[in-house]
């Protein structure tokens, strides 16, 4: 009997999975048009991003020295990463913390920044603007961070400091694994105003007046009330872009990190998974190996990416 009801119902699935199939291609036909246009995205989305994952994925699992063809290896790569490899996962400390502490900082400055200035008048606001931009755009501009914390007595905090008697002797600030960190978490939050900031604004200056004064009819009394109430709701899609750039920024950090303590900072202090990443596949050419990192580093900013977009849907 049991068999029998079994066999009655399969056509049942079939039928509904053919109904489906039928409805999806039914849908595309009718907007085809639609799909004509969006295809040179979609074309150039998928050989740029989306192929390059997979194939990520795919060497993750294999030995590739970019010379001879990949050799299948398994999990053996993400085994030494956690088993063998300790510099990694100083890397990985590193990684988190700095993504932990620049972050959440850098993204409520750019907001807060942003809030402040939307309130200014319209010469002053772009003046404004472009001063705390400028740092994000001015190329190798952190790097007068050298001067300022150089280890000699002619470094500007050094010979400050010398001067007032703070200290006895120059500090070597950016070769101390002490004051190494501290001071690049500093450097990246003076650039961070970046990208999301002008999204923020962007943001700011596209919500109609309209919104503010029905709320303040229906009871919104004051701006903090405006800020949660109408502000924040109607800005959810800049503040989840400005999310995904600042999370892709604190944990792909490496650039200016490296410019200041150097290709191999002293015990590590600052390397970043990106750093170690960057230095199996460009340097050692382990592609494979450097692969591995990279799906556990994707992996990672997906997640908290999740996690950042649950948060924001409990705004207002």
């Amino acid at each position: 009997m049991s068999s029998a009801l079994s066999t009655s119902k399969r056509p049942i699935r079939r039928t509904s999975v053919t109904n489906r199939i039928n409805e999806t291609w039914k849908a595309m036909k009718a907007n085809a048009i639609s799909y004509l246009f969006v295809a040179p995205f979609l074309l150039v989305f998928s050989v740029f991003v989306i192929i390059p994952i997979l194939l990520s994925v795919v060497l993750s699992f294999t030995y590739f020295n970019m010379v001879q063809p990949p050799t299948w290896v398994g999990f053996q790569n993400y085994l030494t990463l956690f088993l063998e490899d300790e510099v990694f996962l100083i890397a990985v400390k590193n990684t988190f913390f700095f993504a932990a502490i620049t972050g959440p900082l850098s993204y409520m400055m750019c907001f807060v920044f942003a809030w402040l200035i939307n309130e200014l008048s319209p010469k002053l606001r772009t003046v404004l603007t472009l001063l705390f931009y400028a740092p994000s755009i001015s190329a190798n501009a952190f790097l007068i961070w050298t001067v300022m914390f150089s280890g000699d007595a002619y470094g500007y905090v050094n010979g400050i400091l010398l001067y007032w008697g703070i200290l006895d002797k120059p500090i070597l600030w950016l070769q101390d694994p002490t004051w190494m960190m501290p001071i690049v978490i500093m450097v990246v939050l003076w650039m961070s105003l970046g990208v999301s900031f002008l999204t923020f604004i962007a943001g700011l200056q596209g919500i109609d007046v309209m919104y503010y004064e029905a709320g303040a009819i229906d009871g919104v009394g004051n701006r903090w009330q405006e800020l949660w109430y109408i502000t924040l709701p109607l800005m959810k899609n800049h503040l989840m872009f400005g999310a995904i750039i600042t999370i892709t920024n604190s944990f792909a950090a490496a650039g200016q990190l490296q410019a200041l303590t150097g290709d191999t900072p002293t015990d590590w202090a600052t390397w970043t998974i990106m750093q170690h990443l960057n230095d199996y596949g460009y340097v050692r050419y382990e592609m494979g190996y450097a692969s591995a990192m990279a799906v556990l580093l994707f992996l990672t900013m997906v997640g908290v990416q999740r996690i950042v977009q649950r948060l924001l849907r409990k705004i207002g």
